[in-house]
């Protein structure tokens, strides 16, 4: 049954990740390098994103006296600037190893006996990069959930709720986080898809670069900044 709390709960989770620039640079490039079925980056994020805030709340609620919480919410939060400014190397990275695959590209008079084989092998390499690439954000999106006191702050309300206005509140605020990143990251990969079949190269070389350079300039500023 849909009530005020369960939609207080995804509305409310919505708002913090469209404005958590954080949140958008941490799978911006990893969505651009997947390609296929970028979808499940947002949703793998969005999982580990409430798997951290839930770990965190229960050592809050349980050990708050025997584990230094805020010590690690910190330490969390400068860990985010970290990994930002390592994905957006990692997409500079890409880009230049890219640019020198192209430099050997075959001429139109090679012979394609092995297009057969060179597909299959490329589609079990896309498969494994997929595989990679969700693992990775579900971890980084743990490490988001762990960063920052701005989730208490979100969960608060449930402390003035009766228990199943709260259950739903946590309810509608998990489920608020999955589809806004699942629908980011759906919409990122369509624009890259895009790119893609219209043979556009320079277009997409150009969101690769910028994506890498949102990343950085995000982490760096939750490194040294926030």
């Amino acid at each position: 049954m849909i009530t005020f709390h369960l939609i207080a709960g995804i509305v409310a989770s919505s708002i913090h990740v469209f404005s958590g620039p954080d949140h958008l640079a941490a799978v911006t490039p990893i969505v651009i390098e997947t390609e296929k079925k970028a979808w499940k980056i947002g949703l793998s994020w969005g999982f580990g994103h409430i798997s951290g805030m839930l770990l965190i709340g229960i050592l809050f609620l349980f050990f708050n006296d025997l584990i230094p919480i805020d010590a690690i919410s910190s330490y969390s939060e400068q860990f985010v600037g970290i990994v930002l400014i390592f994905i957006g190397l990692w997409s500079f990275y890409l880009i230049r190893k890219d640019n020198r695959k192209h430099v050997h590209i075959h001429s139109e008079e090679q012979p394609y006996v092995h297009s057969h084989k060179v597909d299959k092998a490329k589609n079990h390499s896309h498969s494994k990069t997929i595989n990679q690439n969700i693992f990775s954000s579900f971890g980084i999106g743990i490490i988001h959930g762990l960063a920052g006191v701005a989730h208490f702050v979100l969960l608060l309300p449930i402390m003035s709720f009766e228990t199943l206005d709260g259950i739903n509140y946590v309810i509608g605020f998990a489920i608020g986080t999955l589809l806004a990143m699942t629908l980011y990251t759906l919409i990122l990969g369509s624009i890259t898809a895009y790119t893609k079949q219209k043979n556009k190269p320079q277009l997409y070389k150009g969101i690769r670069i910028c994506s890498g350079i949102l990343a950085i300039l995000v982490g760096i500023y939750w490194l040294f900044f926030n």
